[in-house]
């Protein structure tokens, strides 16, 4: 039995899903953090499934066999919060989450209720210390970003 993943990249707008977004602040976040992602993960933004918006890819393999493929870091404006996706596994993640100000997190992501909760630099550090740890996790045989 083969696994369909999910969460596929697409060649859905990320304008056009923003813009989907109903409260102006969250949709004004939105922009916000498209600018901060794309600008420190050096990744054009794209949809990832219905609501993920993620920069870069990787390829990953787990000992179960069950592999896919990923954003390397993204985030989501959901109805609740804003959802921020990192890895995980690296100590050095946690250690950058005491210093970005009011956020919860899950086993896979962040969660913010507004940008100006967190410190932008905090937010920059994690993006880039994301994306090292994957690409080291996961090196990518013939990478195509």
């Amino acid at each position: 039995m083969t696994y369909e993943q999910k969460t596929k990249e697409h060649d859905g707008s990320v304008i056009e899903f923003i813009e989907t977004v109903e409260s102006p602040k969250k949709r004004e976040d939105s922009y916000r953090l498209l600018d901060i992602f794309e600008e420190t993960s050096g990744y054009k933004a794209k949809m990832w499934g219905p609501s993920i918006i993620g920069f870069g890819s990787y390829h990953y393999k787990y000992q179960t066999g069950h592999e896919g493929d990923a954003p390397l870091v993204g985030f989501s404006p959901r109805k609740a919060k804003i959802s921020l996706y990192f890895a995980t596994g690296d100590p050095e993640r946690e250690a950058l989450l005491k210093d970005l100000g009011k956020h919860t997190s899950g086993k896979a992501c962040v969660y913010i209720n507004k940008l100006d909760d967190v410190h932008t630099d905090v937010l920059k550090d994690l993006i880039r210390q994301s994306i090292e740890f994957l690409q080291k996790m996961y090196p990518a045989e013939g990478a195509d970003n």
